[in-house]
């Protein structure tokens, strides 16, 4: 079942003060050692919980879980990617792309058992030592976790690799924020396929894809555009919402403005079957080199020279919300991030000087 014992140099251990540790094999075979109960009986009870724990695990899961932590962690990875099948193809090559130029060529042959928070902390340094930028190992540092704790889910992994790793800490670089004229300037340049994208990406906070499936169903009210899908960049194919399954959506307010874009879009150039608004004369759907293409022409008719990306559309939502008082929680919702942190890291400079006007309140109450 076990042993227990104590490490201390005491003649007569029974009557000393020192704590019991105690030795077992555990249900994936390896072996475990706790130090820290008070008397012996305390250790004799740890042991006895543990040996029903191992018992009652059934032998194929325990068979299982002793599998898990023998794989290599290439193998490992790589089925554990094909069990994403939430994540839109566009996700699914970038997982596969942080894997082969981060993480594999310096933990490929590992074996899952082995990895420990020592392991994941030499693994953020073997990248500090190779110069990764910070956006990149931060990437590389979520996409490891996700591995590793579905590893230790499963069984694979006995100890937390996690415990105690500080990670790294991406601080995202100025944002630039098209200006109202700008974007004025940009739409009376562009198509009317193009005049769309921007005003639904400005006006409700939607990413390319998002925009790229634009369709008059999605108006849920007069004032609520529902994002339920977009069209994948590079495959011109419906997929889910980023950090979302097939079915799930989320919902954004949607200004007078945009909701005449669409519609005034349908009047002019109809729909297909299917309600969607966007297509090219070779395809159903818009892509990235449609909006690239349309985007860069716009440009440089209308003379704007600043370095302004169709993301910087999404920015001025933000912008927009959080200068006029909007919460950043909703905020974050809207635009569909997955982390709120990430929002205010990037986002926090716009909202207004919440402590003075915090100060401004209290001091109206005393």
């Amino acid at each position: 079942m076990g042993s227990f014992f104590k490490s201390c140099a005491c003649v007569r251990q029974n009557r000393c003060s020192h704590p019991y540790s105690i030795r077992y094999r555990d249900a994936s075979g390896r072996q475990r050692e706790e130090t820290g109960h008070a008397t012996q009986q305390a250790a004799l009870d740890r042991l006895t919980k543990v040996y029903k724990e191992k018992r009652s695990t059934p032998r194929a899961q325990a068979d299982l879980k002793r599998e898990i932590g023998k794989q290599r962690f290439g193998e490992y990875s790589s089925t554990w990617l094909t069990r994403q099948r939430h994540y839109a193809p566009g996700s699914v090559r970038a997982v596969r792309q942080v894997l082969n130029s981060q993480i594999l060529p310096v933990l490929e042959s590992r074996r899952m058992k082995t990895f420990t928070a020592t392991v994941v902390d030499d693994f953020i340094m073997s990248m500090e030592e190779r110069s990764v930028g910070l956006a990149a190992q931060q990437s590389a540092f979520d996409t490891l976790k996700k591995i590793l704790l579905d590893a230790r889910r499963r069984g694979g992994i006995t100890e937390d690799p996690f415990e105690g790793v500080i990670p790294p800490e991406y601080t995202p670089r100025k944002i630039d924020i098209p200006s109202l004229d700008e974007i004025h300037e940009l739409k009376s340049a562009g198509s009317d396929g193009l005049r769309l994208v921007i005003d639904l990406m400005s006006g409700c906070g939607l990413r390319n894809g998002e925009a790229f499936a634009a369709n008059l169903e999605r108006m849920v009210a007069d004032d609520v555009y529902r994002i339920t899908e977009q069209i994948e960049g590079k495959t011109r194919r419906r997929a889910p919402l980023k950090h979302r399954k097939f079915g799930e959506f989320r919902e954004t307010p949607m200004p007078w403005a945009v909701r005449e874009s669409l519609l005034r879009y349908e009047k002019e150039h109809g729909t297909d079957a299917n309600g969607y608004l966007l297509r090219t004369q070779r395809s159903p759907y818009w892509a990235h080199t449609t909006l690239e293409y349309q985007w860069g022409a716009a440009k440089k008719r209308a003379g704007v020279t600043r370095r302004l990306t169709t993301y910087s559309l999404r920015h001025f939502f933000a912008s927009n919300c959080l200068t006029k008082g909007i919460p950043i929680t909703d905020v974050a919702e809207w635009m569909g991030h997955r982390n709120i942190n990430m929002t205010f890291k990037i986002y926090r400079h716009l909202m207004p000087a919440s402590i003075g006007r915090a100060a401004k309140l209290l001091n109206e109450g005393l």
